[in-house]
């Protein structure tokens, strides 16, 4: 299959070969066009495969069973197949935003993989957390998953002389916030947020998979314990995968800061 078949939304071409069965070659080219968004009109029915690929109907239900034990796709006996909608990631404004604990109460399976966990110095981000600009940070980058996709680009900054015990902490499952209160003693108790919709890098959106054109919240965070600004994060969470819900009274309505406004503070300061 040529890189122009493999890019493309359209049907792949499929054929008999030795050691690889028809089905297996179908189930790989729909996972591909399920991957680059290529059924915003619904996930075809069988018939409809059966002519768009040239195969069997047998063929197609065979691939079509993986999608659905996958959860790539859903359907019962009697009605057509169509693709699963994403689990949302709900989290509540004006709480202490903990991404871990909004997908666990969400009951998905969560893990991470380690990027960077390291020390190192940066003035930018030492000023923000109120440190001498040669202050070193311990630094923690991970890619976060939820339910075994791609969620969240998660990086954190730290003042050393709190966070030095994090540095052999393993982060492939749990919550920062938990090993910093269980390792450091530190607790946060509050600070200042900026969500904001974005269009991820192209190197972003290679980590956070999705349909290309999928923005994504970037989530800028001081957090503080008892005063003190002990974490700097930068987070990017997929915005087809998680929301933002809030309260409101008819007295007060919502408490909303706006870009721009005279009276907003700045995070970095």
């Amino acid at each position: 299959m040529s890189d122009t078949e493999t890019d493309a939304p359209g049907p792949a071409v499929i054929r008999r070969e030795p050691g690889r069965l028809l089905w297996e070659q179908l189930l790989d080219d729909l996972r591909r066009r399920l991957d680059v968004d290529a059924f915003t009109d619904g996930f075809p029915g069988e018939l409809a495969l059966v002519e768009e690929y040239g195969v069997s109907r047998h063929t197609v239900r065979q691939a079509v069973k993986v999608l659905r034990d996958e959860g790539r796709v859903v359907g019962t006996r009697g009605r057509p197949s169509r693709q699963a909608e994403p689990v949302e990631i709900a989290q509540r404004l004006g709480a202490l935003y903990s991404l871990h604990e909004s997908v666990r109460a969400m009951g998905l399976e969560q893990q991470s993989v380690v990027r960077a966990l390291d020390t190192r110095a940066d003035g930018v981000i030492a000023a923000r957390l109120g440190l001498e600009e040669s202050t070193p940070l311990v630094h923690l980058e991970r890619l976060r998953f939820a339910g075994g996709d791609p969620l969240a680009l998660d990086r954190v900054w730290l003042p050393h002389d709190l966070a030095a015990p994090l540095l052999t902490a393993d982060f492939t499952t749990g919550a920062l916030y938990e090993r910093y209160a269980e390792l450091c003693g530190v607790v946060l108790t509050g600070g200042e947020e900026t969500i904001q919709p974005i269009l991820p890098t192209p190197a972003e959106h290679r980590l956070l998979g999705g349909s290309p054109s999928t923005a994504a919240f970037s989530i800028r965070r001081l957090g503080c314990a008892k005063g003190r600004p002990v974490e700097w994060r930068q987070t990017l969470v997929r915005g087809d995968r998680f929301v933002l819900r809030a309260d409101f009274s008819a007295k007060d309505g919502y408490q909303l800061d706006l870009l721009g406004s005279p009276d907003r503070k700045d995070p970095r300061r």
